[in-house]
């Protein structure tokens, strides 16, 4: 039997049980004084559980089968002991017994009615030796009162799972199992009412499901199959493991980083429980919350179950990811090997069944008439937001090698990122983190962000940051420059440029200006920026070396630096110089040829190359 916490209640199970016993032998001991009380002197004592109680053999062998068959079959003819070693329910259903053998009123119940049904087998107290047996009545109240209750049924259900086999030879678990399926299903309604369930499911199941809770795992599990073969939704089921899972999983210490030590055989139940749990949850979509899916996943770590049990919870999380918050992804990765501080092999997981999900609309069964309809953009933003936010939390983490770091975050749909604003915060904060990484992997950290979908705030952080590479920073500058170029161009030209709009859209301002108060602004940061650009210049001139050669500007056909229209300037010394010569008379980084089309994001490739 799956007793969870038995390793904390052993000492108050065994002073229960020393105090049962002893009120036992008590009740026993009145049964035999009130035999003795009719003047008729006892004949045999049977010992029961460490009980003896001093009884008749007439009134036994006349309703008990087993004792007429003891006795009978005795060599020595005058039998005065009795042993009867496995009673079902101990002396307490014998005593039981005993009193029906000798005509003594006692009240049958939910309580006692299992361990009476399978002692009155055990003794074979049947129409076979006397009519009216006691056979005979239990069956009459288990039919009649135990059975016709959902309540009646989990409590005898319950009863019995400390009387196997026996119990299962008499066929009461089978019965006490289609009795609360069939009840349930008739408690919940019709379909209409099922189907409300999947929003308020704990008004419909509750009173119901806590009685449940106190099953054993096994028995848990054929009764909700026994539901489902009757017709109850699966996706009602729900709040039904939920109440089933906090009670099995109380005490996991599964939110700390560390694995805190369990007896092995506790270990043991209780990975065997989350199993089972998460083989019977509902294959609908939301049928589970996030974070009790993530609940199970972290104690699926902890209790380190099958592969399977665990890549079955990644899929489901991945499934209903957009619903999820920052929380239910940070994992702690239990372990004391000075790994990680969080389980990011885990969430890498779960966003790759996401992408797979959203790219083939397989979606773990789950299909809209019977046709794959693409996730709305914003699920696909909402995820982007997570991920970016799961970067910026485990950025801080100085074990965190760059190799992860940089596969998670190409993970990370472009289509989600309006901005790559938390991709710059996750980045910065990373290589604050980090300051002893190389040139190379920094540049590669780097390359990660579009650095044309900064917003106005991150461009200005990032053109004074020096943890970023210089490539990095005159990239932000010149797309910022050629930004604000193209908006205040557009709105001289026409005052509502399709461009001002559409930059507009991209780069949403935090208020709403006339265009007037729009290009006085786009001004003042325009020479704002032309700053910049000198302190950089006076920067890289610093860390030239005086003997660099350094190409003339009239290398160039018109005398200027252009600026190519598929890529922008880079660092290089002697090109940054010429760049600096000329700062001074031009617009920053000059003007861009005719029909120039901005660029787009480098390809993957081009983003982890060293130029």
């Amino acid at each position: 039997m799956v007793d969870l916490d038995q390793e904390d209640t052993a000492p108050t199970t065994l002073n229960m049980s020393a105090k049962k016993k002893e009120l036992m032998s008590t009740a026993m001991k009145r049964t035999s004084e009130w035999i003795f009380s009719q003047e008729i002197p006892s004949d045999v004592t049977v010992q029961v559980a460490g009980v003896s109680v001093s009884l008749h053999k007439f009134p036994l062998v006349s309703k008990c089968g087993y004792i007429r068959k003891v006795v009978s079959e005795s060599n020595d003819a005058d039998v005065s002991v009795i042993v009867i070693p496995d009673a079902p329910g101990g002396a307490e259903s014998f005593e039981l017994a005993a009193k029906f053998c000798y005509g003594i009123n006692f009240e049958i119940n939910t309580e006692n009615i299992a361990a009476l049904r399978c002692v009155a087998e055990y003794l074979e107290m049947t129409e076979d030796y006397a009519v009216g047996s006691l056979v005979e009545r239990t069956e009459a109240f288990l039919n009649e009162v135990a059975l016709q209750s959902l309540a009646g049924a989990i409590s005898v259900l319950h009863a019995s799972e400390n009387l196997l086999p026996i119990a299962e030879e008499v066929k009461l678990v089978g019965r006490c199992i289609d009795a609360i399926a069939y009840l349930a299903c008739k408690e919940s309604g019709n379909d209409i009412a099922i189907s409300s369930t999947i929003s308020n499911s704990k008004t419909v199941v509750d009173w119901w499901a806590e009685d449940l809770a106190v099953l054993r795992i096994d028995i848990f599990q054929r009764v909700l199959i026994a539901m489902i073969a009757r017709g109850f939704k699966p996706y009602a089921l729900g709040p039904v493991l939920m109440l089933y899972a906090q009670k099995a999983l109380r005490g996991l210490e599964i939110f700390g980083k560390g694995r805190k030590k369990i007896e092995p055989r506790q270990e043991h139940e209780k990975r065997v429980v989350l199993e089972t749990i998460v083989s019977l949850l509902p294959k609908e979509k939301n049928a589970m919350s996030v974070s009790f899916l993530t609940v199970l996943l972290r104690a699926a770590i902890y209790l380190e179950t099958t592969i399977a049990c665990r890549l079955d919870l990644e899929k489901r999380m991945a499934l209903q990811l957009g619903q999820a918050v920052l929380d239910d992804l940070l994992i702690p990765a239990y372990s004391f090997t000075g790994d990680t501080l969080f389980d990011v092999d885990t969430v890498q997981r779960i966003m790759m069944n996401y992408l797979e999900y959203e790219t083939d609309g397989s979606h773990f069964g789950y299909k809209e008439e019977d046709g794959y309809i693409s996730p709305p953009l914003s699920d696909m933003e909402r995820v982007g937001k997570l991920m970016e936010s799961y970067l910026a939390e485990i950025a801080s983490d100085r074990n965190l090698p760059v190799s992860k770091f940089i596969g998670l975050a190409e993970l990370i749909p472009e289509q989600s990122r309006i901005t790559e604003d938390g991709m710059y915060r996750a980045i910065d904060i990373y290589l604050k983190a980090h300051p002893t990484i190389t040139d190379l992997e920094r540049k590669k950290v780097c390359s990660l962000m579009d650095c044309q979908k900064l917003s106005r705030e991150a461009c200005a952080h990032a053109a004074q940051n020096d943890r970023l590479p210089v490539q990095t920073v005159v990239q932000v500058l010149y797309y910022e420059q050629q930004r604000l170029r193209d908006v205040m161009n557009g709105s001289m030209s026409s005052g509502t440029s399709p461009s001002i709009s559409s930059r507009v859209n991209l780069y949403p301002p935090t208020d709403i200006h006339p265009v007037s108060d729009e290009l006085s602004s786009l001004k003042r940061e325009n020479e704002d920026l032309k700053l910049e650009l000198v302190k950089m210049k006076m920067r890289l001139k610093e860390i030239e070396r005086p003997s660099s050669a350094v190409p003339s500007a009239a290398s160039s056909p018109m005398g200027i630096i252009v600026p190519s229209s598929d890529k922008p300037p880079l660092p290089r010394k002697s090109f940054m110089n010429s760049v600096s010569k000329k700062l001074g008379r031009l617009y920053p980084f000059g003007v861009p040829p005719s029909g120039a089309k901005a660029r787009t994001r480098p390809s993957k490739d081009r983003r982890h190359s060293i130029s």
